[in-house]
């Protein structure tokens, strides 16, 4: 096992990390009055799986040349990435009540040039695929054995160049490549709701698979399942790009804002914040 991992054997003690995690999402928008509390709450079960227990990682020294990479390719997110970065070491708790300031390293998509934590610069959706692709890559390139993770949305997935990275990274056997799709259902402004627009991607295991992706779907709120196939597919060096499709809830955690569409992006007030943060306490 190569250094910097922080490996939290028990499935427990992620999920209670995990319930923390969505504390201090909830609490930071509180704080600042706004961010994308809908996504963060969706991905965080991933996000925990992630960077305490798979990922090769130190924070101590944010841009070891061998650690794993990861791309939040869903930059609004960001959010959900700070928090999990301040539980993880890499910044502090208080760095966390600076979110979205003005020459804050914590601005609302992350920027790399501000915090070296940050493996690349998302917000543009679509193209976080892009960028993980070509470190994935430079990682054949050099000869190193280090892999790159991107957390896509399936909103995001509607943008054409998502699929032209797809492409690519089966061309060149990527298999150091492991995209996890937040498969939440909804997006902005609702779509499933009985707008005239597009859904978000729903076909997103065959559409991987079709581009030459080994691909797994889960239960992206279960993090015995995640940690599961996480473990399997880091080990599959066969040549194939991987693809896990997390099926999530947009919200999950609390039960006010599940799966409704105007949470993409709103801070609670303050009796919505109470009821969040007793439902989680009572959930632990």
């Amino acid at each position: 096992m190569r250094r910097g991992i922080l490996l939290i054997e028990s499935i427990e003690q992620l999920r209670f990390t995990a319930t923390v995690l969505r504390k201090r999402i909830l609490s930071t928008a509180y704080y600042k009055k706004q961010g994308h509390v809908g996504g963060s709450l969706s991905c965080a079960d991933i996000l925990v799986s992630l960077f305490f227990r798979q990922l090769s990682i130190d924070p101590s020294n944010p841009r070891w040349e061998d650690r794993d990479r990861f791309v939040l390719s869903k930059g609004h997110t960001a959010l959900g990435l700070y928090a999990t970065l301040a539980l993880r070491g890499y910044i502090s708790e208080e760095e966390l009540k600076t979110f979205d300031q003005f020459e804050s390293r914590l601005q609302a998509h992350p920027d790399m040039t501000k915090l070296d934590a940050l493996d690349m610069s998302t917000g543009s959706l679509g193209q976080g695929l892009s960028a993980a692709v070509g470190m994935a890559i430079g990682a054949k390139r050099l000869k190193k054995d280090f892999h790159v993770y991107c957390l896509i949305g399936d909103g995001e997935s509607q943008e054409g160049q998502v699929w032209e990275a797809a492409n690519i990274a089966e061309k060149y056997k990527l298999d150091n490549l492991i995209v996890i799709m937040d498969q939440n259902g909804l997006q902005q402004y609702g779509w499933k709701n009985g707008h005239d627009r597009m859904n978000p991607e729903s076909n997103g295991r065959r559409k991987f698979a079709s581009f030459g992706f080994e691909t797994w779907e889960v239960d992206g709120h279960s993090i015995e399942d995640l940690v599961t196939v996480l473990d399997e597919v880091k080990g599959r060096g066969n040549g194939q790009p991987k693809a896990i499709i997390a099926n999530t809830t947009k919200g999950k955690g609390v039960r006010f804002m599940e799966n409704n569409y105007v949470w993409h992006s709103k801070a609670p007030n303050d009796e919505e914040y109470i009821t969040a943060l007793t439902e989680l306490e009572e959930g632990d």
